[in-house]
């Protein structure tokens, strides 16, 4: 059992207490579902590969969005990780596709630029189908620098390079918020249409 737990517990988002609570639920669950869910995690670990052209998961050499023809060929949308790909897809604003980098730039933990995939982004930007790439890193210290990392690089390009507008949640108040989040919801502002 405590094998079980330490397994569990190594798991992103799951500590100690958390991973005792999965184990001793699978211990009493009916075992024809926990046979599913290790058949589908051995599954998912055989098929699921990654994206030829995007980096996002595909099970075949190119995504569902790659292979989706009614998508944005000229809009391109550059994330860190592929669990970036499906919140952004959650939303359903976006009809461009995306390319993910598998990470960020953190010299901390010794990831720099060629670490990423960087130099498969720039060979799809050097077709001139690509007029807009919007760079939707996270909004911390790494997803910062590795945005600023590729502005920079893409600005010779003549590409419009844009970056998503942050800002305050709905139903947050300002008191709460952090002068980060403050100065950015001002920097994004909008016009209120009346």
């Amino acid at each position: 059992m405590q094998d079980l737990i330490d397994e569990l517990a190594q798991l992103p988002g799951i500590g100690p207490k958390g991973a005792q609570r999965i184990a001793f639920h699978l211990l009493t669950a009916d075992p024809a579902e926990v046979r599913r869910l290790a058949a589908t995690l051995v599954e998912v670990t055989e098929k699921v590969k990654f994206c030829r052209t995007c980096g996002n998961v595909a099970e075949d050499d190119e995504c569902r969005i790659c292979r989706d023809a009614r998508r944005d060929h000229s809009v391109l949308c550059v994330v860190e990780e592929p669990k970036d790909v499906a919140a952004i897809e959650k939303i359903r604003e976006f009809r461009g596709r995306y390319h993910v980098l598998g990470g960020a730039i953190s010299p901390i933990d010794g990831i720099g630029p060629e670490d990423l995939r960087i130099a498969e982004l720039m060979s799809r930007l050097a077709d001139d189908t690509i007029t807009e790439l919007i760079l939707a890193t996270d909004p911390n210290l790494e997803g910062e620098a590795t945005a600023t990392y590729l502005a920079r690089m893409v600005k010779p390009l003549g590409i419009r390079v844009t970056r998503p507008a942050s800002g305050l949640p709905v139903g947050g108040e300002l008191e709460y918020a952090d002068e980060v989040t403050l100065g950015r919801a001002f920097e994004g502002r909008r016009a209120v249409d009346v």
